[in-house]
């Protein structure tokens, strides 16, 4: 009799980190060194499954599919099936996601520089080279070190260099911030771990 191959578990299209990623769990009784094969289908083509090539054979149980999607505004589903020697699982599907909806920040990285009486900022945001042209912005705390009292500057371009001007300023100084991006309503990543910069400082 012909034995089907256990079907991939918990089949998941989620978000993390700027990135659309399935991932699937073995089924139970997979034999070792079983591999799977993904596509996917977006609502712009209905039953039109699209290869992965990157996502063929692989032994990992996970995919990235975030430069695979064509439009990052169209809700898309992915689905996978085991696979060993001639034999396959049946394919699982995942629900449907739109990148531009439910995308998940993760915090930006900053890069500081102080030079007299200013410091200059620059975010970058770990993002596939597919999805940088989309508007991120940032938002930017500036706090003496021990201070509950925070400065905030909201709504920056994440391109675009911030000056902050901190020639009032005198000590210990931290500097956080988090990814910000409007869809339907704002949606904000955690904030980044403090940086923190000793200002005016004459020795």
């Amino acid at each position: 009799g012909h034995v089907q191959l256990p079907s991939p578990q918990n089949v998941t299209l989620l978000s993390k980190a700027f990135d659309m990623i399935l991932t699937w769990c073995p089924g139970e009784g997979s034999p070792p060194g079983v591999t799977y094969t993904v596509r996917y289908e977006s609502q712009e083509r209905v039953n039109k499954w699209m290869k992965v090539p990157h996502c063929k054979h692989i032994q990992r149980t996970s995919c990235n599919l975030t430069c695979v999607i064509q439009n990052h505004f169209v809700k898309v589903r992915a689905r996978v099936k085991a696979v060993s020697g001639p034999q396959q699982s049946p394919w699982v599907e995942s629900q449907y996601k739109e990148y531009h909806l439910d995308v998940e920040l993760a915090p930006p990285v900053l890069n500081l520089c102080v030079k007299e009486n200013f410091i200059y900022v620059n975010a970058s945001f770990p993002l596939a080279s597919c999805v940088r042209s989309l508007s991120w912005m940032y938002d930017l705390n500036l706090w003496e070190a021990g201070s509950e009292d925070k400065k905030q500057y909201e709504g920056n371009f994440g391109k675009k260099t911030k000056i902050l001007d901190v020639t009032a300023l005198r000590g210990n100084y931290c500097l956080s911030a988090r990814s910000s991006f409007q869809s339907i309503g704002f949606k904000y990543s955690q904030f980044s771990q403090p940086v923190c910069v000793l200002l005016n400082h004459k020795g």
